[in-house]
């Protein structure tokens, strides 16, 4: 892969790869996905193990299926769980262990699940959070990651940021297979870089920390998310438009 190559050429070479080694996973096509992957089980297990995992109180994870694990992993450790809606399209969950039933952490955690056991949350209402797990399809050592190209995973952590939820300190971890750790990804004053890269096998630690978004940029903002995503418009009428 080259230096200069596009976030698309860089998603469309991991894709590919991840299928051509035989270590991608259910659901398929896993082509405009947050890839599922062998060793998902593994590298959750290892985030587990960690500093930032054990002291964080409240976790935000993504819903795509290669984070299953961390978020049953989560609720079965006693941690609230952060869930956000799949495309924000009821902005986010709140999953509090104490209140599913012991034989229900499993569906819990998946996305049908959520919707049955989690809370829908005002904006009001989002608790502050000590650990953000994202999904990804690339990640450079220098902590730029790439999601499936949708942008949903930095509209997330803005609208923490905007709320006062997270901020610098809070740290960012992803959890991916080795080949989805590429050299070089490009990147945009929104995207959201992580802290932390977990594989099934490593830890990788991103020194010195890349600098996060300070909230929403409402002025990179498309339009049709705007309009798609209701959180975005009581936010921004929160705002006086």
């Amino acid at each position: 892969m080259s230096k200069g190559a596009s976030k698309d050429e860089i998603r469309k070479t991991v894709w590919r790869l991840l299928e051509e080694k035989g270590v991608a996973r259910f659901p398929r096509p896993i082509f405009g996905r947050i890839p599922n992957f062998v060793g998902a089980e593994e590298a959750a297990s290892r985030l587990c193990r960690t500093s930032i995992y054990r002291k964080a109180e409240v976790v935000k994870v993504n819903p795509d299926s290669p984070q299953l694990e961390v978020r049953r992993r989560t609720l079965m450790d006693g941690k609230m769980l952060l869930m956000p809606t799949p495309r924000l399209s009821s902005g986010f969950l709140l999953l509090d262990p104490k209140k599913i039933p012991s034989g229900s952490v499993e569906w819990a955690a998946t996305i049908r699940g959520s919707f049955k056991f989690g809370k829908p949350l005002r904006p009001s209402e989002v608790p502050g959070v000590d650990l953000i797990v994202l999904g990804s399809v690339a990640v450079s050592r220098e902590g730029w990651r790439l999601g499936k190209g949708e942008g949903y995973g930095e509209i997330e952590y803005a609208i923490l940021r905007e709320l006062g939820k997270v901020d610098e300190r809070v740290s960012i971890a992803t959890t991916v297979h080795e080949l989805q750790i590429v050299e070089c990804v490009p990147h945009d004053r929104y995207d959201v870089p992580v802290d932390y890269i977990v594989t099934r096998e490593k830890f990788y630690e991103v020194k010195p920390r890349k600098p996060k978004p300070s909230g929403i940029y409402w002025e990179d903002l498309p339009l049709e998310k705007l309009n798609k995503i209701p959180i975005l418009q009581q936010l921004l009428d929160s705002r006086g438009r």
